[in-house]
């Protein structure tokens, strides 16, 4: 099971549809699903992206580690070239990394029942308001409301 973090807290999976392997969809399956989602690897090629922006209405970027920071590029990347679907963090990420990938473009975690036991809601919660602490945009003259 796993369970879903959200600016408002923790979830339960709510896509229905399944994921499709990125490989199934290279082998062109999954071209007639009415709702597709794609779950790519955090060392997929980022100039293969491109094609993929248009497609899916979720990708699931996995997170093999904490410590692995390759995923949060994918997910920056695909927002940069213009995908406007739901992008999902899967895998080992922790709420000390909630607004990072809530600033690379992500718009939710997915994570085990264990990691949400280890880590329980108000420790993601506190990180919900990613947006208090984003110096790069205010840099940038980027205004934003306070989450």
């Amino acid at each position: 099971m796993c369970v879903i973090v959200t600016d408002t807290g923790f979830a339960p999976e709510d896509w229905t549809h399944g994921f499709l392997p990125l490989e199934a969809w290279d082998a062109g399956e999954g071209r007639d699903l009415p709702a597709l989602a794609l779950s790519l690897p955090p060392d997929m090629d980022a100039d293969l992206l491109s094609g993929l922006v248009t497609v899916p209405d979720l990708i699931r970027i996995f997170f093999p580690s904490f410590a692995d920071g390759r995923g949060f590029t994918l997910g920056r990347r695909l927002r940069d070239l213009g995908f406007q679907g739901r992008m999902r963090a899967a895998g080992h990420v922790l709420a000390d990394q909630y607004a990072m990938a809530r600033r690379a473009g992500f718009d939710e975690v997915e994570i085990s029942d264990e990691l949400a036991a280890r880590q329980p809601e108000d420790h993601w919660l506190f990180r919900a308001k990613w947006r208090a602490g984003d110096y790069q945009s205010r840099l940038r003259g980027v205004a934003h409301a306070s989450a």
